[in-house]
């Protein structure tokens, strides 16, 4: 039995992980803020959280993430950037995540394998991207792969097991996502959580720091 902290648990993909987790006899640590207070934006909440967590956990899965804040759609064009839009999703998408990444040293066992990852979006790679759009929503999620790729390095230095990455749950077929789904295929929370998770089982400390989609394929930063 994997002990396993999930953060983001409320979410559509965050409550498919945890029942999923939980499906296969885990022991399952979920953290959101509608259920429990959890601001990923918020430095003194995230560490009060974490530090009272009863660790260390086997996987660490951070599920947060949003497409649409506050009412912003994502830009069509560079031209349609605005200051608060832009900052709310760097907020959300990439420091949320690095609040959390500070404490993986302590959430993760030394002597054993582990993983910590944090679902990033194939939008954010920047060698993938052929059509612009989406400016603020990309570049969050591009700085969250820097964030993800740099924590792995300095992990591997007293983590010698451990393996630090972004994944790619493909398309998903939440109420964050419905109004932009169009005819691009999507999956249910389920199925991409089952994704996700078969994934997490297959990776090795020779892939810390890299960047994975859904099906275990690596994709361009």
């Amino acid at each position: 039995m994997k002990k396993i902290l999930i953060i983001g648990a409320s979410g559509g993909i965050g409550q498919a992980l945890v029942t999923a987790c939980k499906a296969r006899g885990n022991d399952v640590v979920g953290l959101s803020r509608s259920a429990d207070g959890f601001d990923i934006t918020d430095e003194r909440v995230v560490s009060r959280h974490l530090e009272q967590l009863a660790g260390p956990f086997d996987t660490v899965i951070v599920a947060t993430g949003a497409l649409e804040i506050e009412g912003a759609a994502p830009e069509k064009t560079i031209k349609a950037v605005t200051e608060k839009a832009m900052m709310d999703q760097f907020a959300l998408n990439a420091l949320g995540p690095a609040l959390v990444l500070r404490h993986a040293a302590d959430l993760l066992p030394r002597e054993r394998p582990s993983v910590f990852a944090v679902l990033s979006a194939r939008v954010g790679s920047i060698g993938d991207n052929r059509i612009g759009g989406w400016v603020s929503y990309r570049s969050a999620k591009a700085a969250v792969n820097q964030i993800v790729h740099t924590t792995s390095i300095e992990l591997s230095r007293t983590h010698k097991q451990s393996v630090c990455v972004a994944l790619h749950p493909g398309t998903v077929a939440t109420s964050f996502t419905e109004k932009y789904l169009g005819r691009h295929p999507s999956v249910p929370p389920e199925e991409a959580a089952e994704n996700l998770l078969n994934v997490i089982d297959g990776l090795t400390p020779a892939q810390t720091g890299q960047f994975f989609d859904w099906a275990g394929k690596a994709v361009p930063w």
